[in-house]
């Protein structure tokens, strides 16, 4: 692969043309949303797992994980699943889930970095709570949990990760931060914990709304 070295004439001010570096980097973590996913093992235990890849299609949810995932064995075998987001104020407890794994022997390719661990809510001081319609339970200290079914687990493009389609059929919302009255999740007061090149984040401040919001704000401006 052909690369450059980073240049030191960047010209970043607005309005102003920018020279472009080409970088290789290890991960593209963008800045995406961090979710708990939790699944039934095959002894009908809860486990509990974080990930970032997670975006919506209308009510389908679209994952992705690694191809030893046990979050993926799990869906594939059981297909209901709880997927929990977490505010940013909770990062600690996603972090203290990322070095643990439900399978047992641990793979080879996370032997050394990853530990087993049964007990994933105990283990990231999380509360399970029952769930109404799948049997993973729901994390009761997250704002926003959706009860869902995986329709379909497939292998990427490469073959190294898995992608699973989950069909959304409940969503639980902490009322605080739901529009009095409405269906709607109120943007101002709902902040999700963001993992942007493997670190966390929260939101900032509102810089303007969709044309297409249904919950607009006078401060803010539309999008152009």
């Amino acid at each position: 692969m052909e690369t450059t070295s980073p240049s030191n004439d960047i010209r970043t001010s607005s309005g102003t043309d920018v020279d472009h570096v080409t970088i290789a980097p290890s991960v593209l973590y963008f800045g995406t949303p961090v979710a708990l996913l939790s699944t039934e093992n095959s002894d009908g235990t809860a486990n509990l797992a974080p990930m970032s890849s997670a975006w919506a299609l209308g009510d389908v949810m679209v994952l992705g994980m690694g191809g030893s995932s046990h979050t993926a064995s799990n869906l594939e075998a059981r297909p209901d699943l709880v997927i929990n987001f977490p505010s940013p104020e909770q990062w600690p407890a996603v972090e203290r889930l990322a070095p643990l794994t439900g399978r047992n022997p641990v793979p080879d390719q996370k032997r050394g970095v990853f530990n087993f661990e049964s007990d994933k809510f105990g283990a990231a001081g999380l509360r399970p709570e029952p769930s109404d319609l799948v049997r993973p339970p729901r994390v009761a200290e997250c704002p926003v949990q959706l009860e869902a079914r995986a329709t379909r687990v497939r292998a990427d493009a490469t073959g190294s990760f898995r992608i699973i389609e989950a069909r959304v059929l409940r969503v639980h919302c902490d009322p605080r931060i739901v529009v009095a009255g409405t269906h709607h999740i109120d943007p101002t007061a709902w902040s999700p914990l963001i993992y942007n090149f493997r670190h966390y984040f929260g939101l900032g401040r509102e810089l303007g709304h969709s044309f297409r919001s249904q919950t607009p704000h006078p401060n803010a401006t539309t999008s152009m």
